[in-house]
């Protein structure tokens, strides 16, 4: 919830940056399209993300991060891949959070399985449902793989 601000008194284009970084991490081109309204001119504007960003308030890389942070325990690397692809972010911003990703991806699928479905897919039809719930998730289709069978292999170790 914002506070408001006293009567008579309209928030600098600053303080509202700040305000919104307060809240979270943005990317340059997410708070330049909130601010626009509310700016006088994009003079304006570029001045106050120039100042942000020299000041270390306003970080591309430390976004990238958060973005990947939040949604890492429910997406795959193909689906948070593509929502940093939208904020328009550097290549190198995002090579540097997906590597991390890569590495840690089988098991978020895992767990990503594991808070969804209680068992192994014991059909064809469960496993097509438990496959296309992973890949919509972003999960790459080896990872997907990797992880149903391994679901199905610990079933039949237990059987045996």
């Amino acid at each position: 919830m914002q506070r408001a601000t006293p009567p008579g008194r309209a928030l600098s284009l600053k303080g509202r940056a700040l305000r919104y970084l307060s809240q979270r991490e943005h990317s340059r081109s997410e708070l330049a399209r909130k601010l626009t309204p509310h700016a006088e001119s994009e003079e304006q504007l570029n001045t106050v993300l120039r100042q942000l960003a020299s000041e270390g308030w306003l970080s591309e890389a430390r976004f990238a991060q958060s973005l990947a942070h939040r949604r890492s325990q429910r997406y795959g690397i193909r689906r948070i891949a593509a929502e940093l692809s939208t904020h328009g972010l550097q290549e190198a911003d995002q090579a540097a959070v997906l590597a991390d990703l890569q590495q840690t991806e089988a098991q978020r699928a895992s767990q990503c399985w594991a808070r969804r479905f209680k068992q192994a897919p014991q059909s064809a039809l469960e496993w097509s449902k438990q496959q296309r719930f992973l890949l919509q998730r972003g999960f790459t289709p080896q990872v997907v793989r990797q992880v149903l069978q391994q679901a199905s292999q610990a079933i039949s170790d237990t059987v045996s």
